[in-house]
């Protein structure tokens, strides 16, 4: 949710957007919301669609190791190698997103690709037989905290700052240590 919060706040344009569907769609008189408005919500379901896109929750997922020798793409990978899927690059491609570092909800209105796994562009969650167990019950704690925050609050930020200056610590640091157990 805090990348949710940074990105809408970076992007005023966009989080007056889903404030409007969002206040618009349910009224601005409820004094709480379900779980059923999410569903009546396609804009705000965009939004967390690149949110998901841009900062998965796990940069890289849980590692796999192949249980055979394999070939994938002309490359030999040969049994019981460790693999690590790279979910954060691969939603980040330049190949696959036009913009890719840009968040842009609108990238997702004539798109069926999802994060639940179907689609290997995006899956935060992975994907399989060993996709993340707890995907469902995340992604409605998301989009239910984002909904709340969004309908109840307005956001923004004191008049002399700049939505640029904002960061977020999104640089990705990786140390690997060996530890040898006696």
């Amino acid at each position: 949710m805090i990348w949710a919060m940074t990105e809408l706040i970076r992007n005023s344009r966009v989080m007056k957007k889903v404030q409007d569907e969002i206040r618009t769609t349910l009224g601005d008189k409820k004094e709480s919301l379900t779980e059923e408005d999410l569903n009546k919500l396609h804009y705000f379901k965009l939004m967390v669609k690149e949110i998901f896109r841009l900062h998965p929750a796990a940069p890289l997922l849980l590692p796999r190791e192949t249980m055979s020798h394999i070939k994938i793409q002309g490359y030999d990978i040969p049994k019981k190698t460790q693999i690590l899927i790279n979910a954060y690059a691969i939603a980040r491609d330049p190949n696959v997103w036009k913009n890719p570092d840009e968040f842009d909800p609108d990238r997702f209105v004539d798109s069926s690709i999802d994060y639940r796994g179907l689609n290997f562009e995006l899956s935060p969650f992975g994907s399989g037989r060993r996709i993340c167990p707890g995907m469902a019950m995340g992604i409605v704690i998301v989009e239910f905290g984002l909904l709340n925050l969004l309908y109840f609050f307005d956001w923004g930020l004191p008049e002399k700052e700049a939505a640029k200056k904002i960061t977020t610590g999104d640089e990705v640091a990786l140390d690997l240590v060996q530890v040898v157990l006696h």
